[in-house]
């Protein structure tokens, strides 16, 4: 099939699917005569692999490395050793957000619980104390 037909079958644009071939992620079509390119009908599936991969956050260079030259003879340990490396990073990602959430939420909750008689460069002075951090320079509201 040409490149149209795979972009339309697949959603994806041409010059995504030739960036993709050039990354070494789909293999190269074959050249017809015209100088089409000829792209088999299992490039749709490896397009879908592709796309949900990026999704699921995979970098190009991991999904390069996974791919098999022939999408039937998947290396299943390899596949599995990935897809739990890959839910390990997105659980300590998920840890990371969680604690900076926390102290985001922290540092909300001391600036927004001043005293109403304490000035903004007071409160920025006792935030700063909690936090072992050097007193700030305040502008704007004083109040």
């Amino acid at each position: 099939m040409k490149i149209g037909e795979l972009a339309r079958r697949s959603g994806l644009a041409a010059s995504t699917i030739r960036f993709y071939e050039s990354k070494g992620l789909l293999r190269m079509a074959d050249r017809q005569a015209n100088g089409y390119r000829a792209y088999p009908p299992e490039a749709v599936a490896v397009l879908a692999i592709i796309a949900s991969a990026q999704q699921a956050g995979f970098t190009l260079e991991e999904i390069r490395h996974l791919l098999p030259q022939d999408i039937t003879q998947w290396q299943h340990d390899d596949l599995l050793a990935a897809l739990q490396k890959k839910i390990a990073d997105i659980e300590a990602l998920q840890a990371r957000l969680a604690q900076n959430k926390a102290h985001l939420q922290s540092l909300v909750q001391q600036i927004t619980t001043k005293p109403a008689t304490m000035t903004c460069q007071d409160n920025a002075v006792r935030v700063m104390e909690r936090l072992g951090i050097g007193t700030p320079q305040c502008t704007g509201n004083r109040t």
